[in-house]
Formats: structure tokens, sequence, C-alpha cells
């Protein structure tokens, strides 16, 4: 769908992502729109009068509103319950919490839906550039995919290598996971929107590996791509 052909657009969830990609739409991509959302917080609801955004509770709210497009910004469980209700109505969906199809059933539940609706889905890619080169190559045939995740350490408080690792007396680039994407998906969901759209761009969560480091020698995220193609 053409962005000149939408006038309506949904978005589940106005947390700090939401409005981010309200902001980008609005001044950007889509000024002329009309926008709508679904958010059970109500400190939102200033932000969404200033911003022109009704509000819903409801997902069949705004599927009545007739969105062109829904985008969505409020995490795995929305993705779980929300979206397959706007691929079966028809309407074209957003996901940026695409870790979420790290899941084989609800993958495929989602696929479903959107084949009964006559609906895209739409997955972004996130932190990730370049992926469109390897979906090309995909199609040619890809023998290996590594993906490399850098961060400091102290951005990986909170997941399963703060209990395998003293994160604060790592010095050196240290290693805190190696597997496939599948299982970094579930272990390190901080992650997993990363993991995920380099999985479903080349060879699939059970193929792609995966290799998260500790690096107390870069100040930001770091992500690197190595993909073979043997023939």
């Amino acid at each position: 769908m053409s962005t000149h052909k939408i006038g309506r657009v949904g978005i589940i969830g106005l947390g700090a992502i939401g409005k981010r990609v309200l902001g980008a739409l609005q001044t950007q991509h889509l000024p002329l729109a009309c926008y709508a959302a679904i958010n059970h917080a109500a400190e939102v609801d200033g932000y969404a009068k200033d911003h022109k955004v009704e509000l819903f509770t409801e997902v069949q709210q705004l599927i009545d509103w007739k969105p062109d497009m829904v985008i969505e910004c409020a995490g795995h469980s929305a993705v779980v319950h929300a979206v397959p209700a706007f691929l079966h109505a028809g309407v074209d969906v957003v996901i940026a919490s695409i870790g979420a199809l790290a899941d084989k059933a609800l993958a495929a539940n989602l696929e479903l839906a959107a084949q009964k609706g006559g609906a895209r889905l739409i997955l972004v890619s996130g932190a990730i550039g370049g992926l469109d080169a390897m979906r090309s190559a995909r199609s040619a045939g890809l023998d290996e995919v590594l993906y490399i995740g850098r961060k400091p350490p102290k951005a990986w408080v909170g997941t399963p290598a703060e209990e395998e690792f003293d994160l604060d007396q790592i010095k050196v680039p240290t290693t805190i996971f190696r597997g496939t994407a599948a299982h970094a998906s579930v272990r390190f969901p901080k992650n997993a929107n990363v993991t995920a759209a380099v999985a479903l761009s080349g060879v699939g969560f059970d193929r792609t590996q995966v290799e998260l480091i500790a690096d107390p020698t870069v100040e930001k995220n770091v992500h690197e791509v190595n993909a073979v193609n043997g023939h």
C-alpha cells in the first residue's frame, strides 16, 4: 500500500515507541492523515488531545474506526492479542515487536489471519540495516548466518548474563551467549527484535547463530551480521 493512499492510521500503544512513531508520521511521512490509538493509560489523554489522536481502549473500536493501516508499538502481548483481529478484518499491520515471531505457533497464526483477511503483515528491521541485501541473497541460497551483538557490560543488567557474570568486572570483550536465534530470543527478550529481524531475513530462527558480547570497548550497541553463501 503506497503512503499517499493512507488516510487513517491506527497505533497500538502510545508509550515511548508509539509516541516517536506518531511524531515521525505526523511531521514527516503522513502529515495529512487522521490518527487513532489503543491505549489504557490515563496519562496519555492530554498527549493524545494535543496531537489530535482519537483514543480507544478496545481492539474492535479501532477496527470500527476503519484504519487503512495499524502500527503495533506495544510489545509481545499486543502481537498475540490484538494483531490477529486487525489482520482478520483486512487491515494491514506493521509490527515493531518482531521478536514475538520467534514463537512459531504465533507466527503461523498471524500468517493464517493475514491470508483469511487479505491483509499484509509488515515487519520492521529496527536497528539492523542492510537486511534487504540478505533477503536477496537468501533467494540465491544462504548456508550460514551469524549475528553478533555487542553492548557495554552494564547494558546486560537485568538479563541472564547478570546471573552468570560479574558485569562490573568485565574488562575485555566477553561472550555471554552463543546459540540459535530461537534460543536467544527467549533468553534475551530485550535483544529479540534485532535477532528476529536477522533470522526472518535469512535462514530462520533455528539455523541462525547468535553471539552476544559484553564489550567494555564500545559505548553504544553494535550489530554485525555475517552471511555465507556456499554456492
